[in-house]
């Protein structure tokens, strides 16, 4: 990985890295998906899924059962392309999710893409002495107190706006503001959309729930909003996005020219402009 660059990369995870909802895929492929329905009105979402691992186990379903369904959940083949390309340039790269980190790390793990992360940010998981995968919540809403996040979108166990803050808190302890871009498609990623800065990105993927938030009021977001629909576009724009950052920097430090090695570690339709870079509020 090269050296860093000040540029910090979170992805979602869920319809972001893989083209599905992880949880909906292990229990649909495990044969759960009635049982799941019928108690889906009854609790939260970490709470059922819990629930969920419980029962699966109880029918004698094993770790290497959901590890074989979740290596065969859809991914575009760009998305690890982009990962690992933004990686190689020396983005920060981070992981926030609501699925639980199970599912999370064996599906990059799966696919080679551990070593590109510096974390994982999401639900914690564990097996119990009798074998169970156990499924807890980030924020403990069940014993202690809620997050208290005002945004109204994000779910009881977990404010990605509050976990957000807290990366860029750290990577901002060398005392060099990072600059963000941030991946997502669901409620969830609404929130921390909210606390990006003018000078930052954030790509919703485009007919998801994040995208209608943004669109419901752009002025909210103050970041610049990129929109991608597979993985092409979010190759395209993420590398673009991750070269106009670099010379933008570069060019406040007073040190272009850049070195031509970057231009040409950087896909073609990243660096002759393919993928418009536009602000919300332009019509594309």
């Amino acid at each position: 990985m090269a050296a860093g660059n000040g540029i910090v990369v979170v992805f979602d995870f869920d319809k972001t890295i893989i083209d599905v909802d992880s949880d909906n895929w292990v229990v649909d492929s495990l044969g759960l998906t009635e049982e799941f329905e019928r108690l889906l009105p009854t609790m939260p979402w970490n709470t059922l899924m819990d629930t969920m691992m419980g029962e699966l186990h109880a029918r004698g379903r094993t770790l290497g059962d959901f590890a074989a369904a979740l290596l065969a959940a859809p991914i575009d083949p760009r998305v690890p392309a982009a990962i690992r390309a933004a990686a190689a340039l020396g983005c920060d790269l981070r992981v926030l999710s609501d699925a639980n980190a199970f599912f999370i790390e064996t599906v990059l793990e799966h696919h080679g893409l551990r070593g590109c992360f510096t974390e994982v940010n999401t639900n914690p998981s564990r097996v119990d002495a009798g074998g169970r995968l156990r499924i807890e919540p980030y924020h403990d809403f069940l014993r202690g107190a809620p997050h208290g996040c005002g945004v109204g979108t994000c779910p009881p166990n977990m404010c990605k706006g509050q976990v957000l803050d807290r990366i860029l808190r750290e990577a901002a302890a060398g005392g060099r503001k990072p600059r963000v871009i941030y991946l997502g498609d669901g409620r969830g990623d609404y929130c921390p959309a909210l606390r990006l800065a003018r000078e930052d990105f954030v790509m919703p993927r485009r007919g998801y729930p994040v995208w209608d938030l943004i669109c419901e009021d752009p002025a909210r977001v103050q970041a610049e909003v990129h929109p991608w629909a597979d993985g092409a576009e979010m190759e395209a724009t993420l590398l673009a996005l991750v070269r106009r950052a670099l010379v933008e920097d570069a060019a406040a430090a007073a040190l272009l020219p850049l070195d031509c090695k970057l231009e040409s570690s950087i896909p073609a339709a990243a660096q002759d402009g393919g993928m418009p870079i536009m602000p919300l509020g332009v019509k594309n």
